[in-house]
């Protein structure tokens, strides 16, 4: 079984930087499911800024969620600190970049 989500992060390239709770930070990418059904509400920045830990996983206010272990096995490690995960809510998705280019986004 693969750990569980401890701590969520969402960045401006519509990337989640993610705490599991054996210790590890992974960061997951989720422009691939920016055009699948309900996904396509993360695209605006307030609502994809909205994600929250939920029963090891993750949850976004709209209800869009994903498995712990898809995100597990999907993520890669980041070096980002665990500090830096914990405190989730500094991050930001520039709400004049609703598509979430890399060239326009800023962390």
């Amino acid at each position: 079984m693969n750990p569980r989500v401890k701590a969520v992060r969402a960045n401006a390239d519509y990337t989640l930087t993610l705490l599991f709770t054996n210790g590890e930070t992974r960061r997951f990418d989720v422009k691939p499911y920016l055009d699948r059904g309900t996904f396509t509400e993360l695209r605006d920045p307030g609502t994809f800024n909205s994600v929250k830990p939920f029963l090891g996983s993750i949850q976004w206010r709209g209800g869009q969620d994903l498995c712990p272990d898809t995100l597990y096995e999907g993520s890669e490690p980041s070096d980002d600190l665990k500090g830096h995960v914990e405190g989730h809510r500094a991050s930001a998705v520039e709400p004049s970049d609703p598509r979430g280019d890399r060239s326009a986004a800023k962390e």
